[in-house]
């Protein structure tokens, strides 16, 4: 079976702001997330990435655009960010005040978002998207193929949650930064994470003391 790079996009306004953007329209990069995607298209340029699969929103585009655009492309939309219902476009400063708040933190696998989504969900349709895309590559291209998905914070999370063989209920334990890549080696028998949340040479700067984080994607760095 295959090599999956799993891409999040770069940096967005978004993000700096501290907004769960979600599935809203018009969300694009920003400098910052441009530039640090094409920075991360100058580190694989002598990986053989055969394929990339791609969500269909602005800043995934964006970034397999300015990292990959000469690799083969699909849309997929089970790739998409997770519906996020009526807290879509929210500061996560107000939305850390819902006592739905700590579900999500605690056990996302029993949350469903107002008028939304149910994480579940969007777990089963990413996981399921991935081993699809792996299968039909390999079966193309052989074993030893080296593709390419780009999509967002919990989606990703939720993917290297199930590969590592981890509940959804844990999966807030997982840190994916934007414009990070995820290495992950599926076999015929299992699943391996190789690589997690590597952000280049700046991951280093990330390891300065800082202030407690509250939980992952859905947490601090939204998708």
């Amino acid at each position: 079976m295959g090599l999956l790079l799993l891409i999040r996009h770069g940096r967005t306004p978004a993000n700096v702001d501290g907004i769960l953007a979600g599935r809203m329209p018009g969300v694009e990069l920003d400098d910052v997330g441009r530039k640090s995607a094409f920075e991360l298209g100058d580190r694989l340029s002598n990986v053989p990435v055969t394929h990339v699969v791609v969500s269909p929103l602005e800043r995934t585009v964006q970034t397999a655009d300015l990292s990959m655009k000469s690799v083969p492309r699909d849309v997929d939309e089970r790739l998409i960010e997770c519906d996020y219902g009526s807290w879509q476009g929210e500061k996560i400063s107000d939305l850390a005040k819902h006592e739905l708040w700590k579900v999500v933190q605690g056990s996302p696998a029993d949350v469903v978002f107002p008028e939304g989504e149910a994480m579940s969900e969007m777990a089963r349709r990413a996981v399921e998207c991935i081993r699809e895309w792996d299968a039909k590559l390999s079966a193309e291209h052989g074993d030893d193929v080296v593709w390419a998905a780009v999509s967002h914070g919990d989606v990703i999370k939720a993917i290297c949650a199930d590969a590592l063989g981890m509940s959804l209920n844990d999966f807030q334990r997982i840190m994916v930064d934007p414009c990070s890549v995820s290495v992950i080696r599926y076999t015929s028998s299992g699943s391996a994470v190789s690589k997690l949340n590597d952000t280049g040479v700046g991951w280093l700067e990330k390891l300065q003391p800082e202030a407690p984080q509250i939980g992952g994607q859905s947490g601090k760095d939204q998708a």
